[in-house]
């Protein structure tokens, strides 16, 4: 309902104000207020929040929207079934009896601006209309820096099941927010075991399997309502889908929500499973990078090339980034850096030591690695690949590295030399 500002919502067609309540002290309140603020006082209609959902499903929606709950049984349900009807960008405040802390921060959530108690008093309707009208004639940061700065859209792919591509989706995702300052969602597309809520300590909602089951529902609003809010600047669209739904799709929902957060945000970070990668590639049509994570094994080694390989074939487009990541920082990994980047035949460019206490630490707190471990070596890492990241992206002038010509299968070649020399150290 509290839709992204744009210039198009903000014009005069729609009314300023309309009002549902469900008694007439409530009513001629409002009435008085909405004198004082330039409004018809006709706007104030009897009916509550069920005479609001007829209405509104016919009529434009207003900037202003006031629904009195009273008479909801049900109000989390009766809001939701409001934000169908209701148009992007409208300000919705709701009213009721109900003095409950849980309720406040669920119906918020839902996407109101304000839930006041009854009963009501002058000054607290005073301030949340001037608080809504604020809203509206403030655009938001994103509008404004949106035409200095490119949107950022970065995939995050894990070569291997267990190499961390999930948590360094998320602490990318909240470097970009909280670092850069600029406004980010974070798309978890995988539907069934994603972390990137259980990361944040969140609830995934049901955003991501409505979309999928119906993606032609797909627009403004329905982002407002899906996305789980982190912090101001990190908002989450993730899934738990219950393992016996197989969620098949075509990837036309994917697509639309990358789109739908492009318009609503300054980043957008896809936690993109690797088999969605190769089921749907036009999922990085819209990407300029994509950060490969990868740990330093013979089997990743082997993966990084195959999935390089495709992103060079099917993405050209995208500037990819090689992140090492759970790097021990005591004895030797299975593969030592220089010969994993001989067999890959470019270097690695981020090396994200592992730490199994702040790795345990970051999963208690519910926190990003990043936020959890602020100025450990992992945290510098992930600050270093979030720099590098945004810097690819905004240089115009930077070109792929490309390969030096040498064939697939001779790369894969190049594994027989690793297996010697790892033989050796160990002698």
């Amino acid at each position: 309902m509290n839709a992204p500002w744009t210039p198009a919502r903000a014009g005069t067609l729609r009314e300023p104000f309309t009002a549902y309540v469900c008694d007439d002290a409530t009513g001629e309140m409002l009435r008085a207020v909405a004198v004082e603020l330039g409004w018809s006082q006709e706007k104030v209609n009897k009916g509550g929040l069920r005479n609001a959902v007829q209405s509104l499903s016919v009529s434009a929606s207003p900037n202003i929207l006031f629904v009195d709950l009273s008479e909801s049984g049900d109000p989390l349900s009766d809001i939701n079934s409001l934000a169908e009807v209701c148009e992007p960008g409208t300000i919705v405040i709701a009213a009721g009896q109900v003095n409950d802390v849980r309720l406040y921060r669920d119906l918020v959530a839902s996407g109101i601006q304000d839930y006041l108690l009854k009963p009501l008093n002058v000054d607290q309707v005073r301030d949340a209309f001037a608080q809504a009208q604020a809203i509206l004639s403030t655009p938001k940061y994103v509008e404004q820096s949106s035409v200095e700065r490119p949107h950022v859209m970065t995939a995050v792919i894990g070569v291997r099941g267990g190499a961390g591509a999930s948590t360094v989706a998320t602490s990318l995702a909240w470097l970009f927010g909280e670092k850069s300052h600029r406004s980010t969602a974070l798309l978890d597309l995988d539907v069934h075991f994603g972390t990137g809520a259980l990361a944040l300590d969140l609830e995934p909602g049901r955003g991501l399997t409505d979309a999928i089951e119906n993606p032609s529902r797909i627009d403004g609003l329905f982002i407002e309502r899906a996305l789980v809010r982190a912090n101001d600047k990190l908002a989450i669209l993730s899934a738990e889908a219950p393992l016996s739904q197989s969620m098949l799709t075509d990837g036309s929902a994917f697509f639309q929500l990358q789109e739908e957060l492009r318009s609503s945000f300054e980043c957008t970070v896809v936690d993109l499973p690797r088999s969605t990668l190769i089921q749907h590639p036009h999922l990085l049509q819209e990407a300029q990078a994509a950060v490969i994570v990868t740990e330093l094994t013979l089997a990743a080694a082997r993966d990084v090339i195959r999935i390089t390989s495709w992103l060079k074939a099917n993405a050209p487009h995208v500037r990819v980034v090689i992140a090492a990541n759970r790097v021990p920082t005591t004895g030797a990994p299975e593969v030592s850096r220089k010969d994993f980047e001989t067999s890959i035949e470019r270097k690695v460019d981020v090396i994200i030591p592992f730490d199994a206490k702040v790795a345990a630490q970051a999963a208690k707190l519910g926190k990003p690695l990043a936020e959890a471990a602020k100025g450990s070596k992992a945290s510098n890492a992930l600050v270093e690949l979030s720099t590098r990241v945004i810097a690819l992206i905004e240089d115009s002038a930077t070109d792929d590295a490309g390969a030096k010509g040498k064939s697939l299968l001779g790369k894969l070649g190049d594994f027989k030399s690793l297996i010697p020399k790892k033989a050796k150290a160990a002698a």
